[in-house]
């Protein structure tokens, strides 16, 4: 599966680059180049095509619908944050915290050590006596990064 969802990306990634930032294509035109169920092509996009890895996607379905992807270059750290405090929302698993740390490293907005210090202090075991795990992780994530931001 995951080498099925790689190659997707890939393609996926390769369009948007030789397009200049932006494509526009049937959901079912993906499913029948790779042989695989759209469900499939769903699952890339939410989890490989987020907002905080710089995508917007619109979806529209049925016969004529189609798929748009662009690419969103983060100009400035103010325009990042937004877009990494709206991702995070109210609550927010380990994992997808983990997530979003990796990708602020990655467009080096943040160091390896803020990310493995804001890993530790968000992991479950720093916050197992809070019964909202998530909510509380959302809320020091959040906090810390306008700390960071600032």
């Amino acid at each position: 599966m995951a080498k099925l969802s790689n190659s997707i990306e890939d393609f996926l990634n390769e369009l948007i680059f030789e397009s200049g930032g932006a494509i526009e294509i049937q959901r079912s035109k993906i499913s029948d180049y790779f042989n695989c169920a759209p469900s499939q092509i769903n699952y890339v996009l939410t989890t490989r095509f987020t907002p905080f890895k710089g995508y917007y996607v619109e979806s529209r379905r049925g016969g004529g619908g189609y798929i748009r992807i662009v690419k969103v270059k983060f100009d400035d750290d103010k325009e990042t944050l937004n877009t990494f405090i709206d991702f995070i929302g109210d609550s927010i698993t380990k994992d997808k915290s983990d997530e979003l740390l990796k990708e602020l490293y990655r467009l080096k907005k943040i160091t390896k050590r803020e990310s493995e210090l804001i890993k530790v202090c968000l992991s479950d075991r720093a916050l197992c006596e809070s019964e909202n795990k998530n909510n509380l992780r959302a809320s020091l994530l959040k906090n810390m990064l306008l700390v960071i931001f600032s």
